[in-house]
Protein backbone atom coordinates (compact mmCIF):
# COMPACT_ATOMS: atom_id res chain seq x y z
CA UNK A 1 0.00 0.00 0.00
CA UNK A 2 1.09 3.43 -0.77
CA UNK A 3 2.08 5.53 2.29
CA UNK A 4 -0.23 8.34 1.30
CA UNK A 5 -3.16 5.93 1.21
CA UNK A 6 -3.67 6.03 4.98
CA UNK A 7 -3.33 9.80 5.07
CA UNK A 8 -5.82 10.21 2.25
CA UNK A 9 -8.10 7.66 3.82
CA UNK A 10 -7.91 9.48 7.18
CA UNK A 11 -8.73 12.81 5.53
CA UNK A 12 -11.62 11.22 3.64
CA UNK A 13 -12.94 9.58 6.82
CA UNK A 14 -12.62 12.87 8.70
CA UNK A 15 -14.48 14.65 5.88
CA UNK A 16 -17.31 12.10 5.91
CA UNK A 17 -17.49 12.32 9.69
CA UNK A 18 -17.72 16.14 9.55
CA UNK A 19 -20.36 15.89 6.83
CA UNK A 20 -22.42 13.51 8.95
CA UNK A 21 -22.06 15.64 12.09
CA UNK A 22 -22.94 18.85 10.20
CA UNK A 23 -25.96 17.22 8.57
CA UNK A 24 -27.01 15.71 11.88
CA UNK A 25 -26.86 19.18 13.47
CA UNK A 26 -28.84 20.65 10.55
CA UNK A 27 -31.37 17.84 10.88
CA UNK A 28 -31.60 18.45 14.62
CA UNK A 29 -31.97 22.20 14.05
CA UNK A 30 -34.69 21.53 11.47
CA UNK A 31 -36.42 19.17 13.90
CA UNK A 32 -36.23 21.70 16.72
CA UNK A 33 -37.47 24.49 14.43
CA UNK A 34 -40.33 22.33 13.18
CA UNK A 35 -41.24 21.34 16.75
CA UNK A 36 -41.25 24.97 17.90
CA UNK A 37 -43.36 25.98 14.90
CA UNK A 38 -45.85 23.22 15.71
CA UNK A 39 -46.03 24.36 19.35
CA UNK A 40 -46.58 27.97 18.30
CA UNK A 41 -49.26 26.91 15.81
CA UNK A 42 -50.99 24.85 18.49
CA UNK A 43 -50.95 27.78 20.91
CA UNK A 44 -52.36 30.15 18.28
CA UNK A 45 -55.03 27.61 17.36
CA UNK A 46 -56.05 27.09 20.98
CA UNK A 47 -56.33 30.85 21.49
CA UNK A 48 -58.47 31.21 18.37
CA UNK A 49 -60.79 28.38 19.44
CA UNK A 50 -61.21 29.94 22.89
CA UNK A 51 -62.05 33.30 21.34
CA UNK A 52 -64.59 31.73 18.99
CA UNK A 53 -66.22 29.81 21.82
CA UNK A 54 -66.49 32.99 23.89
CA UNK A 55 -68.12 34.74 20.95
CA UNK A 56 -70.54 31.87 20.45
CA UNK A 57 -71.86 31.91 24.02
CA UNK A 58 -75.57 32.67 23.87
CA UNK A 59 -77.00 35.26 26.26
CA UNK A 60 -78.72 33.79 29.30
CA UNK A 61 -81.74 36.08 29.01
CA UNK A 62 -83.43 38.64 26.81
CA UNK A 63 -85.58 41.60 27.78
CA UNK A 64 -88.25 42.24 25.16
CA UNK A 65 -90.20 45.47 24.74
CA UNK A 66 -93.14 45.26 22.34
CA UNK A 67 -94.52 48.73 21.54
CA UNK A 68 -97.87 48.51 19.77
CA UNK A 69 -98.37 52.27 19.46
CA UNK A 70 -96.62 55.50 20.37
CA UNK A 71 -99.28 57.70 21.96
CA UNK A 72 -97.13 60.71 22.91
CA UNK A 73 -94.13 61.27 20.61
CA UNK A 74 -92.68 64.12 22.69
CA UNK A 75 -92.47 62.02 25.87
CA UNK A 76 -91.31 58.99 23.87
CA UNK A 77 -88.19 60.93 22.72
CA UNK A 78 -87.08 60.86 26.37
CA UNK A 79 -87.56 57.08 26.44
CA UNK A 80 -85.26 56.70 23.42
CA UNK A 81 -82.64 59.03 24.95
CA UNK A 82 -82.59 57.38 28.41
CA UNK A 83 -83.07 53.70 27.55
CA UNK A 84 -79.57 53.11 26.15
CA UNK A 85 -77.63 54.40 29.17
CA UNK A 86 -79.98 52.58 31.57
CA UNK A 87 -79.41 49.31 29.71
CA UNK A 88 -75.62 49.72 29.39
CA UNK A 89 -75.22 50.49 33.09
CA UNK A 90 -76.77 47.09 33.83
CA UNK A 91 -74.52 45.11 31.45
CA UNK A 92 -76.99 44.50 28.65
CA UNK A 93 -76.64 45.14 24.94
CA UNK A 94 -79.18 45.75 22.20
CA UNK A 95 -79.90 42.90 19.82
CA UNK A 96 -82.70 44.82 18.08
CA UNK A 97 -84.07 48.32 18.60
CA UNK A 98 -86.12 49.25 15.58
CA UNK A 99 -89.32 50.38 13.95
CA UNK A 100 -88.35 48.65 10.67
CA UNK A 101 -90.49 45.55 11.01
CA UNK A 102 -91.66 43.30 8.18
CA UNK A 103 -95.06 41.76 8.78
CA UNK A 104 -95.44 38.00 8.34
CA UNK A 105 -98.64 37.24 10.23
CA UNK A 106 -100.88 39.40 12.39
CA UNK A 107 -100.38 43.05 13.24
CA UNK A 108 -96.71 43.94 13.77
CA UNK A 109 -95.72 46.27 16.61
CA UNK A 110 -94.81 49.91 15.88
CA UNK A 111 -91.43 49.36 17.54
CA UNK A 112 -89.61 46.34 18.95
CA UNK A 113 -86.65 46.09 21.32
CA UNK A 114 -84.58 43.05 22.33
CA UNK A 115 -81.83 43.43 24.95
CA UNK A 116 -79.42 40.59 25.75
CA UNK A 117 -78.17 39.89 29.28
CA UNK A 118 -75.85 37.23 30.70
CA UNK A 119 -78.57 35.88 33.00
CA UNK A 120 -82.19 36.24 34.04
CA UNK A 121 -80.99 37.69 37.35
CA UNK A 122 -79.00 40.37 35.49
CA UNK A 123 -82.08 41.22 33.38
CA UNK A 124 -84.23 41.44 36.51
CA UNK A 125 -81.67 43.73 38.18
CA UNK A 126 -81.79 45.98 35.08
CA UNK A 127 -85.60 46.05 35.24
CA UNK A 128 -85.53 47.05 38.94
CA UNK A 129 -82.77 49.66 38.57
CA UNK A 130 -83.68 53.32 39.16
CA UNK A 131 -82.68 54.46 35.63
CA UNK A 132 -84.80 51.70 34.03
CA UNK A 133 -87.74 52.45 36.36
CA UNK A 134 -87.65 56.03 35.04
CA UNK A 135 -87.57 54.72 31.44
CA UNK A 136 -90.52 52.40 32.18
CA UNK A 137 -92.57 55.26 33.66
CA UNK A 138 -91.97 57.38 30.56
CA UNK A 139 -92.65 54.39 28.25
CA UNK A 140 -95.98 53.69 29.96
CA UNK A 141 -96.93 57.39 29.66
CA UNK A 142 -96.09 57.55 25.95
CA UNK A 143 -96.92 54.12 24.48
CA UNK A 144 -99.23 51.17 24.40
CA UNK A 145 -96.67 48.47 25.14
CA UNK A 146 -95.56 45.49 27.15
CA UNK A 147 -92.19 44.25 28.35
CA UNK A 148 -90.99 40.89 29.59
CA UNK A 149 -87.88 38.76 30.15
CA UNK A 150 -87.32 35.45 28.36
CA UNK A 151 -84.66 32.88 29.18
CA UNK A 152 -82.02 32.24 26.52
CA UNK A 153 -81.19 28.84 25.06
CA UNK A 154 -77.92 27.06 25.77
CA UNK A 155 -75.69 26.40 22.75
Amino acid sequence: MHPHFFGTFARLAAGVLMFLITNKEKTMNRSITLGLAMLAGGAIGATAVSALQAQGKAPGAYAVVDISAITNADVFKNVVAKAGPAMQDSGGHFIARTDKITNIDGVPPARFVIIAFDSVAQAQAWDKSAPQQEVDTLRKQSTTSRSFIVEGMAN
